[in-house]
């Protein structure tokens, strides 16, 4: 069953600060409680490698709405994505210099330990600050994302991030996304599509462009089918004193099925949840998830 989503309204504050190298960095914040010293544990939300903030949007405004809890939110763009300044480093680009921009953030907006809620690259950050700045984390949402990632999925996100040609309209763009995606989506309807787009895309002269450097999609272009990638349980096994959550697409291809088992057989206390009709990574909003993570995000 779908759900009614969140309009792109005004629902946030818009915040720009600097990352400890100097570089620009952007935020939104829903809801109330930043900097007033309230003690209700504030949510952090990470996207994926290209995406940003515009993903969380949905989920973001029922999290600090009166239904899903009344919390402070927090949704990030990192440095090279949406509305945070592009590195003329691009080296930079990198999950330690992101996670430090993530406690750059959580400075800024005046947070000393958070909910935090990672989509696939975000979860990849997150198993890098539960070591380098445990102390910040106080419950984690891992969407679509785990210490052991599958090669498959990874060539597809290579290959669809790197197509010569996009959407050559707005118009065009949900069916763009839909081609592109839907075999492993069939939940979406045209709404999503439509919002997808939007969370997607910038407008340049009226033509959709995708909202990242480039330089961060031909980070992945010397991947090979050969490739070996490492994992990362030691990582994850120092979350086992964190409430957690994993939150698997029914159609991943990059978080499997064992991967999730064995997260639980390490995290005993782990909820695992699956998103039907959804893949990489699943939309956190639809189908009853808010719902879940809303519950979860509670205590």
């Amino acid at each position: 069953m779908r759900e009614p989503l969140a309009h792109e309204e005004r629902l946030f504050q818009e915040h720009y600060f600097l990352a400890r190298d100097g570089l620009k960095l952007y935020g939104r914040h829903y809801g109330t409680g930043i900097g007033r010293g309230e003690e209700k544990t504030r949510i952090v939300c990470l996207p994926g490698l290209t995406r940003n903030s515009r993903d969380f949007h949905p989920l973001a405004a029922f999290l600090a709405s009166p239904e899903g809890g009344a919390h402070s939110v927090v949704t990030l763009d990192y440095r090279g994505r949406g509305q945070s300044e592009r590195d003329s480093d691009k080296s930079r680009y990198a999950i330690a210099i992101e996670a430090e921009d993530v406690v750059a953030a959580c400075a800024h907006f005046g947070i000393g330990k958070a909910i935090f809620i990672g989509t696939s690259r975000g979860g990849l950050i997150l198993h890098h600050l539960i070591t380098s700045a445990p102390a910040l984390i106080a419950r984690v949402v891992l969407n679509d994302i785990g210490p052991v990632i599958e090669l498959d999925g990874l060539l597809r996100i290579r290959d669809y991030l790197n197509l010569p040609q996009g959407p050559s309209g707005w118009t065009e763009a949900p069916d763009f996304l839909r081609r592109l995606h839907g075999a492993d989506f069939p939940l979406l309807g045209p709404r999503d599509w439509q919002e997808m787009a939007v969370a997607i895309y910038r407008d340049q002269n009226g033509v959709p462009v995708a909202d990242f450097d480039p330089a961060i999609a031909s980070q992945l272009q010397g991947l090979t089918g050969d490739a070996e990638l490492p994992s990362l349980w030691p990582q994850f096994e120092a979350f086992a004193g964190i409430p957690a959550m994993v939150v698997r697409g029914e159609y991943s291809r990059l978080l499997s099925v064992a991967t999730v088992e064995e997260m639980s057989r390490r995290h005993p206390g782990l909820i695992a949840v699956t998103a039907p009709g959804q893949g990489h990574a699943p939309l956190l909003h639809l189908d009853g998830l808010r719902h879940v993570i809303s519950d979860f995000v509670r205590g």
